[in-house]
């Protein structure tokens, strides 16, 4: 484990989930939309960076045979208890979203909230691929990352880089820009990013 990765699992054995400014309790609004506008049905899902499991714990209420993953282990510790006292089933998992376990073409839709801009510069396209990787031809994917709207950052996002990262192996069908006030009274801005896995590179 990096030292990047230790420190969030630090962050998720100091201190409960309700102090998280990213854990608000309930799924996030733009999975809702998808999930319920129908643009996602249910199938095989993964949601990578899944923090304590409300995102997961809402697809598996909708139908979704849903796979989790953090590189915490008090974050799925955390989630199993959740998902259990709600009655729901999910394959919650630690591990590295830069090796993920899985067999290639495994899912139908992958949502990712707050992981990917937390890739290092130098593993993005490793990440990218294992992301293709996973997902069946044409399947979807989720993506919402920071915004470069909050201020210069390695890890703040303009579109035409999101664009530039992601278009040899996923066709964009949308993007929306938002803003969130998160369970820290911070606005933070985001970029929602609904894409469709191309069957190969092109």
């Amino acid at each position: 484990m990096s030292r990047h990765e230790k420190g969030w699992d630090r962050i998720y054995h100091r201190y409960s989930p309700e102090s998280l400014p990213w854990e608000l309790g309930e799924p996030r609004n733009i999975l809702v939309e998808v999930v319920e506008s129908g643009q996602v049905v249910p199938g095989t899902a993964l949601d990578v960076c899944c923090g304590v499991g409300s995102n997961p714990i809402f697809l598996a209420k909708k139908g979704f045979y849903v796979t989790a993953l953090d590189i915490s282990d008090k974050a799925v510790e955390f989630a199993r208890e959740k998902a259990h006292a709600i009655g729901v089933d999910i394959d919650l998992l630690v591990g590295n979203f830069l090796k993920l376990p899985f067999e290639s073409k495994t899912f139908d839709f992958i949502f990712d909230f707050g992981c990917f801009h937390h890739v290092q510069v130098g593993d993005r396209t490793s990440f990218i691929e294992g992301v293709h990787r996973v997902l069946k031809p044409e399947a979807r994917y989720l993506l919402v990352c920071f915004s470069d709207r909050n201020g210069p950052a390695w890890n703040h996002f303009s579109l035409e880089k999101i664009v530039d990262l992601f278009q040899d192996r996923f066709r964009i069908l949308w993007v929306k820009h938002t803003s969130s006030l998160e369970a820290d009274n911070v606005t933070r801005y985001f970029h929602e990013v609904f894409m469709e896995r191309k069957p190969t590179l092109a």
